[in-house]
């Protein structure tokens, strides 16, 4: 049997697990069972690991292109900074030549993504690695739609926003907020403040119009009382996000939040995250409704058949 798992290797050797493979080497799966003898059978050839994209890409006409792993944030309910270790950027070489590839099988768009996209190239000392990145894809090579996925709110600077007079660079960010209560962002060691991401949402938008912001919003932190909460669903509210993402937190043992006093009961929680969730969708159905009548682009990702009709499907620049 074969696991991967960076939290406690030794408890899970304990279960009986003959090798315990990190995530940070999960690409070498094949590579390292065979080096551990693991294979099922002696007369096991490894076929050849392929790239992040098969020849066989079906009508996919969107691809995601994982430019960084890690995170050095220290975020108080997350976990992802014990599991996936620190920070780590790949060459700017192999992401060029990996979208050139995916150009070469018929994709449209690409989405970069990472666990923490905002800090690429922090680790090789390029504070302003990712605008670096973005510049050298967009003047290198011809992707027609080139989307970022979800960035940290205090990795981005006004000039930033500079980087969307290339049209090829889709209107539209994800950014984490998470809570629009001081108090309960300062218990969640976030590295922003409701003034912050007020002036940045407003920077946003008066460099790109129409730009479509989606967002995070955490219900039932600790210590969340129902004054934290009333602030944090009437700041959600006045930021206008075109979507939002809703979560009740989790408890992952190993992190200070889970260890807080104060915690929320799930049926408060789950209240919480019903009026959140009410919100989101009448946010995202006043967002869609400034565009009735408009003449937009659209990248058509799906073709259904109806009887005797096809409905296609597919997102316009602004998601």
């Amino acid at each position: 049997t074969g696991c991967y798992s960076e939290l406690s290797p030794a408890e899970v050797k304990a279960l009986g697990v003959d090798l315990v493979i990190p995530n940070r080497d999960k690409d070498r799966i094949v590579e390292l069972l065979d080096t551990a003898r693991l294979l099922c059978t002696d007369d096991f050839t490894p076929a050849r690991v392929p790239g992040p994209h098969p020849d066989d890409t079906g009508t996919r006409t969107r691809a995601f292109v994982k430019v960084q792993d890690g995170c050095d944030n220290r975020c108080t309910f997350c976990v992802v900074t014990i599991a996936r270790g620190p920070g780590r950027s790949r060459p700017p070489s192999d992401v060029i030549d990996e979208i050139e590839t995916l150009i070469g099988l018929g994709h449209r768009e690409v989405i970069l993504s990472g666990v923490h996209l905002g800090s690429f190239g922090h680790d090789v000392g390029r504070p302003t690695g990712l605008e670096s990145l973005i510049r050298r894809i967009l003047r290198e090579t011809a992707i027609p739609r080139l989307r970022l996925s979800s960035l940290e709110p205090w990795d981005l600077e006004p000039s930033f926003f500079e980087l969307f007079s290339d049209r090829r660079l889709m209107p539209h960010l994800h950014l984490p907020l998470q809570s629009g209560c001081e108090a309960t962002l300062g218990r969640m060691a976030r590295r922003t403040t409701q003034q912050e991401y007020r002036r940045l949402l407003a920077s946003a938008r008066d460099a790109v119009p129409g730009i479509s912001i989606s967002t995070d919003v955490m219900v039932g932190f600790p210590g969340e009382t129902d004054d934290e909460f009333a602030q944090s669903i009437s700041f959600v509210e006045h930021m206008e996000f075109s979507k939002l993402h809703v979560f009740r937190f989790s408890r992952r043992e190993g992190t200070r939040a889970a260890a807080m006093p104060n915690q929320v009961s799930g049926k408060i929680a789950q209240e919480r995250s019903r009026r959140v969730i009410e919100l989101g969708a009448h946010l995202e159905h006043t967002f869609n409704r400034r565009f009735v009548g408009e003449e937009m682009e659209v990248l058509w990702e799906r073709g259904e058949i109806l009887g005797s009709h096809r409905r296609w499907t597919g997102l316009t620049d602004n998601y």
